[in-house]
C-alpha cells in the first residue's frame, strides 16, 4: 500500500480516491482527455528522486514509484469560461511523468515532457507555465477494439531532438468493474506538480471516475523516457490500461 506519511515532521499523505478530494475554488482551464492509454513501470523511487521540483518526493505504492508514458487526444481545450477553441484546442499528445507528494501531503504528478501536434498551445504552455511541451508530428486511430498511437519531435531539437518518438498499439479490453489499489494510485491524481522559476508550484484539477478497461500491449517502440532524462525501462510494464476519456477542469495555481 501507499505510504500514509511523508517523513517525520510532514503532513499525513492524502487518500488515492476516485473523485476528487477537493472542489475547485476558480475553473482556470478545461478540456477533455480522450481515447487515453496507460502505459506504467514500476522503478525504485531514488531512481527518480533527483527528477522532481524542490519539496517534493516520490509517491510509492507497496514500496515501488511508477514512470508513465500516456497516450491520447486533447479535445476543445478552453480558458476561464470561454468555449474550447476547436481547432488549436483538438490535438494528441504524449507524455511521460513520475508521481509525487509534497510536504502537505498533497498527491500529483510530475510531467518530464509532453509531446503536441499543436505549435501554438506549446508556445503557450512553454512559455505561459514553464511546462517541458514539445512539438511533434503525431497520430491516433482508432479502429474496433485497436488504438494505434504515434509521434515523432520536431522541436525543439536539444531537448531529444527529431528522434524522440513513441510507437505503441493496443487492443481494448472489458472494463475494470473495481479498479484495483494501483490501478487507482496511477490514474486517480488531483494535481501537478512542477517548477516555477525556482518555486514548486501545485497545480488542481477535477474530473468524473475514470471509465478503465484493461488492455493488451500489441507493440511498443518508444525512447521518450531515456529523453526525459529516465533509465530505459528493463522490463515490460506492468499496468496497462485504456479509457474512453473524461472532461477535465484545471484550478488555479497553489
Amino acid at each position: 500500500m501507499s505510504d500514509p506519511h511523508d517523513g517525520a515532521g510532514s503532513a499525513p499523505v492524502e487518500p488515492v480516491t476516485p473523485e476528487p478530494l477537493r472542489p475547485l475554488r476558480r475553473t482556470l482551464l478545461h478540456q477533455s482527455w480522450l481515447d487515453v492509454a496507460f502505459v506504467h513501470w514500476a522503478v525504485a523511487p531514488e531512481s527518480v528522486r533527483g527528477l522532481l521540483p524542490r519539496g517534493v518526493r516520490p509517491d510509492v505504492y507497496e514500496g515501488a514509484t511508477y514512470v508513465g508514458l500516456i497516450a491520447l487526444r486533447m479535445h476543445r481545450v478552453g480558458w476561464l469560461g470561454l468555449p474550447g477553441v476547436p481547432y488549436f484546442g483538438n490535438f494528441p499528445e504524449t507524455n511521460v511523468r513520475l508521481y509525487s507528494v509534497d510536504g502537505r501531503g498533497r498527491r500529483g504528478v510530475v510531467f518530464r515532457s509532453f509531446e503536441a501536434s499543436r505549435l501554438l498551445p506549446v508556445l503557450i504552455a512553454r512559455l505561459g507555465f514553464r511546462l517541458p511541451y514539445m512539438s511533434a508530428e503525431m497520430s491516433v486511430h482508432r479502429k474496433g477494439d485497436g488504438v494505434d498511437y504515434a509521434t515523432r519531435r520536431r522541436w525543439p531539437r536539444a531537448e531529444g531532438g527529431r528522434g524522440a518518438h513513441a510507437r505503441l498499439g493496443l487492443r481494448v479490453g472489458e472494463r475494470i468493474a473495481e479498479p484495483s489499489g494501483l490501478e487507482d494510485f496511477l490514474t486517480a491524481r488531483w494535481g501537478m506538480h512542477s517548477d516555477r522559476h525556482g518555486r514548486t508550484v501545485y497545480l488542481p484539477n477535477v474530473h468524473p471516475p475514470w471509465r478503465l478497461h484493461r488492455a493488451e500491449l500489441l507493440h511498443l517502440d518508444e525512447n521518450l523516457i531515456t529523453a526525459a532524462g529516465l533509465p530505459c525501462p528493463a522490463a515490460p510494464p506492468v499496468s496497462v490500461l485504456f479509457s474512453p476519456g473524461v472532461p477535465v477542469r484545471f484550478g488555479t495555481p497553489a
